[in-house]
This record gives C-alpha cells, structure tokens and sequence, in this order.
C-alpha cells in the first residue's frame, strides 16, 4: 500500500463519483435536472441538491461506478437504512475482470454485519452517527474499476455513495483488493471457521471483521486464528506458520475483555477493536452479539503462493476442558493479490444472509 507524504505534490487528478456526478467527469457535477431531491429543489433549480441519492429497486444491481483506465480508489462513501445493511450486496470488479475480487453484504464490508449502528474509529474504516459508511481502503486498478450494489430485498433502497479516485501518472496500481464474506450458522461443533479457503498468488492479508453471535452460555473467545502460507495447508493442515492464542488476544485485547465490575468494554482504535457489544434484552433478542476487527495495515501478512485461514469456536466446560461451540460467526477478510480474482465462496441467498 502506498505510504505517502501529504505535503508531496503528485502528478495525480482527483475525480469523484456520486448521483451528482454519475461518471466522475471533470465539470460534471451538480447538472442533473432530475433525481431524488428534484422535488424538493423545484424552487431553486439545478445544482441545489436535485440528485443526492438512487433508488435502487427490489433485485436490482446498480452500477456505483465504471471507471476507465489505471486509477486508485482513496475513500469511499456510503449510507442506507440499517434494515438493508445485510440486503444489500458491495462488488467491484479489477481491471475488467469478470468475476468481482469484493462481494460483501454492505453493513460487513463496514463493520457493521448486526444491522445496529456502532461506532467504529478506525484508520481504514470509520462509521459514525447515524451509519455514515466510511472506507480509506486504497483501490488500485490497471485496466478499469466497476462498482456495483445489488438489492436482494423485496422492497426498493435508497443509497447515497460517494466514490473518490486519483488518475494520472503517478498513481500507484500495485495490488488489486479482494474481499470474501463467509458464515458460519451454527458453526458445527469441533470444526473451524473458514475466512480463506486456499487463496492462491502474492499477496499480504490485511483486515479481519467478525459479526459473532454466542449460542451458548459462558466465555466464547478461547479459539486461535490460524495463517496458512505458501504451502502449509497442502503439506499438513495441522500446522500452520502463524497460530494466534485466543480470539481476544487476536483483536488487541485480554482476559475475555472483561473490565472488573463493568463485563464486556468495547473499544476501537487505529488499528483494532471490539467495537460492537450487543446484550441480550431479556426477551426475544436472548443471545449476546459482538463486532471485532483487526487491521493489518502495520502488519500485513505475507504469502508468495497461497493462503487460508480460518479460526476455532471454544469455550470452558466442566474440569477446565474446553468446549467446541456451534455460534453464528460471519467473517469479511481482506487481502491485497497480485491478480484480479481468485478462489472465492459461493455468496448464499437473503435467508442466508439474513440476522436471525
């Protein structure tokens, strides 16, 4: 990823994409005569906010954007109602490839896999009141970017985006980012959670976000994640080269993140969190629900071949034993890749998406 100095000036071009500006062109904005705030506008006419929004109907794969040429996505934008957040499908799609590197339900891709809003404040992710999506991921491309949302609710949505990129010379268009969603729902008990199921190419992993739903009663957080690199999964899937110790201490915390009187504490930085804490109410919401990430953006994780991943559901039974848990873990990994696709799941249908 490139490291650059604010002061530094690039022979680059800033370019924006929104419903005001569908194709980023320079001067394009602001010109629409029709659109979402048309109404609302008709005492005042173009540039008056007549286009903010789309509405995207039920089914519907709306095209975000179709950029031509090398470029690098720096930040993009996005917000909706939480009831879509997991109704609504992010893809982009590197270099005209046809299969996307991105396919991720919209709230997950944020961190946000519970449809309830939590803060998130972090160096490459924000999410802030009321569910103002933020993203700094960097975008690279060679050859072309098209981002796309699909609607897989019965009913139309309303999304408002803002995708911001450089073109020109100076552009870096190093490695393409990919990201896979999978779920685990419940998890069968004494297997583990796929993130990565045999990535294959050079690349660095750099991002975790876990939506865990706890099925069972006690402490949930005893499982390792595991880095299988160049090799390991196909040599002996016993042994990876990096094996974590404990899902807490993954994600930058300790001791089942429980401050003395005060239980469960979320808390987000840079870099890592457990930013969400969801309790139960004592009705029909009966289980506990938690969001973590963990960013790799200081320390990326690099594999010259191949790469899986996957982490363990514990917790404690009788005579300090630990128990194999059948929980509700769904997972967004991201990676840099020197190529536009790879291996990549199958993403299930509304149901299975859906927050049960």
């Amino acid at each position: 990823m490139q490291r650059s100095d604010i002061a530094a000036l690039r022979d680059v071009e800033t370019r924006s994409i929104s419903p005001e500006n569908f194709t980023g062109a320079k001067a394009g904005g602001a010109r629409a005569t029709e659109g979402t705030g048309a109404r609302a506008a008709r005492d005042l006419g173009p540039g008056w906010k007549v286009s903010p929004s789309v509405e995207i109907a039920a089914g519907q794969v709306f095209e975000l954007a179709d950029i031509a040429g090398p470029g690098r996505i720096t930040h993009l934008w996005l917000t909706t109602h939480p009831d879509h957040w997991r109704r609504l499908v992010l893809r982009a799609h590197w270099d005209g490839h046809e299969e996307p590197a991105i396919e991720v339900p919209v709230g997950d891709f944020f961190g946000q896999g519970w449809g309830r809003f939590a803060q998130l404040s972090s160096q490459m992710v924000a999410v802030n009141p009321h569910g103002g999506f933020n993203s700094y991921w960097p975008m690279p491309f060679a050859d072309g970017a098209r981002l796309t949302i699909e609607n897989l609710a019965p009913d139309p949505v309303v999304v408002y985006y803002q995708i911001t990129y450089e073109v020109g010379d100076a552009v870096v268009t190093d490695g393409r980012l990919h990201a896979q969603w999978r779920r685990s729902n419940p998890l069968e008990a004494g297997t583990t959670h796929v993130l990565l199921d045999d990535v294959r190419g050079r690349g660095h992993y750099v991002g975790t976000y876990l939506a865990w739903g706890v099925n069972s009663s006690g402490w949930w957080g005893e499982g390792e994640i595991k880095f299988y690199l160049d090799g390991d999964a196909a040599q002996d899937p016993r042994f990876p080269t990096i094996a974590g110790t404990g899902t807490e201490d993954y994600f930058g915390g300790a001791w089942n993140f429980d401050v003395p009187g005060e239980g469960y504490t979320a808390f987000t930085t840079p870099y890592l969190g457990l930013h969400q804490v969801i309790a139960p109410d004592g009705l029909y919401a009966s289980q506990q629900r938690f969001g973590m990430y963990r960013w790799h953006v200081a320390d990326p994780i690099h594999f010259a071949g191949d790469l899986s991943v996957d982490i363990q559901a514990l917790g404690w039974r009788s005579d300090g034993r630990y128990l194999p848990l059948h929980d509700d873990i769904a997972s967004t990994a991201l990676f840099y890749l020197d190529a536009a696709a790879t291996n990549r799941p199958v993403l299930p249908g509304l149901d299975g998406l859906e927050v049960l």
